[in-house]
């Protein structure tokens, strides 16, 4: 799939030892005990992003500095090292830590391949600026090489809906202009869903359709911009069948709006290239869990898809060779992707969910 992360490799981060070349496809289902590391493998998204937007300083403060990011601290671990490959094109960078909390961003590569043309050394920038964002923004020749390795990792959407509380900002209206891309906790789904009402119908009818599986007393969206003193703003108001009264997001449930948000997330007009979501099930009705598995098998043909959850019912709808386990041994996290062969027999008889729950896919509680 193109602009997808196909490679990655680890080596030194959080919990997670070393990692080398795994290999990730359009659909990857997370699966492990609490602790084991998926929230780790997240973390590396973030941090990945964070760098090509020049916010690494404050990533890493935010994590409690470069020693809480360290495999086992510093006395085991001297440096991070990471490596993505996205078809022909790569990246590699090294972080190593300073005096203090401070530290470096070095040995920065980017990867294109051509004949004989390979990993291409851009060094060290010395002030922790990223030398392939300094190259991808230029006007150089060697913009053609970084260029599409910038745009893919900014494109990532790491989205967290698990707030839905009456503060949260998917149930408060957002300013109109805010509707280009849909943002990582759905604040301004209001204004994104006008958007595509008004731009992209088809999807907007897909989203719609999609919700009214889930909440059949759902109409439709209603979507009417309120001027607020000098801004225009729009929430996520809605209508019952049979009425015309305007429902307000403070009347949706946690559940109803929670799938409203992955339903727009999954089946947006124009996904991100690597789009990364932490237990979507939460909340949900067994039945909108199921139809959650449709859209994001659906949405896998168009994008990277990367689920991570603890749900046997999400994981009983999926392929056992999409499915990712996530352990702790040796006191590093392990990441193993299933094969169909090695549970062939199982099968006849359990489903994939089944076999999580018995252990016989081995990726429960352990005590090292």
């Amino acid at each position: 799939m193109a602009g997808s992360l196909d490679k990655l490799t680890i080596r030194g981060f959080k919990s997670i030892g070393q990692l080398e070349d795994f290999e990730l496809k359009s659909l990857n289902i997370l699966v492990g005990a609490n602790g084991a590391g998926k929230s780790n493998l997240i973390g590396f998204f973030r941090m990945l992003q964070s760098l090509i937007e020049g916010n690494l300083a404050n990533y890493i403060r935010d994590n409690g500095g470069i020693s809480d990011l360290l495999y086992n601290g510093r006395k085991t671990t001297k440096q991070m090292e990471f490596e993505t490959r996205f078809g022909v094109r790569g990246y590699r960078f090294t972080l190593m830590p300073g005096p203090g909390e401070g530290f470096a961003l070095v040995d920065e590569a980017r990867y294109y391949q051509h004949g004989t043309t390979g990993w291409w050394e851009l060094g060290s920038s010395g002030d922790n600026s990223s030398l392939l964002v300094k190259e991808a923004k230029g006007t150089s020749h060697d913009n053609q090489y970084s260029r599409p390795v910038y745009n893919v990792i900014s494109s990532w959407k790491i989205y967290h809906f698990h707030d839905t509380s009456s503060t949260a900002a998917m149930r408060h209206a957002e300013i109109v202009e805010d509707n280009k891309t849909f943002r990582y906790d759905a604040s301004n789904i209001g204004p994104f869903l006008l958007r595509l009402r008004n731009e992209h119908k088809f999807y907007y009818d897909e989203i719609l359709n999609a919700c009214r599986l889930v909440a059949p007393f759902l109409d439709d969206f209603l979507l009417d911009p309120q001027q607020m003193g000098p801004k225009t703003k729009v929430s996520l108001t809605w209508k019952t069948k049979g009425s015309d009264y305007p429902m307000q997001p403070y009347h949706l449930s946690d559940g109803s709006i929670r799938f409203i948000c992955l339903a727009t997330a999954l089946l947006q007009p124009t996904p991100p290239s690597t789009m990364i979501i932490d237990e979507p099930e939460l909340g949900l009705h067994p039945e909108a869990v199921r139809i959650l598995a449709e859209l994001i098998e659906d949405a896998s043909k168009r994008t990277q898809i990367i689920i991570a959850t603890q749900s046997p019912l999400l994981l009983d709808q999926f392929a056992i060779d999409d499915i990712v386990v996530v352990n702790r041994k040796s006191g590093q996290s392990t990441f193993e992707r299933l094969r169909h062969t090695d549970f062939e027999q199982w099968l006849e008889d359990y489903s994939v969910g089944e076999l999580w729950t018995k252990n016989v896919i081995q990726g429960g509680t352990t005590h090292e």
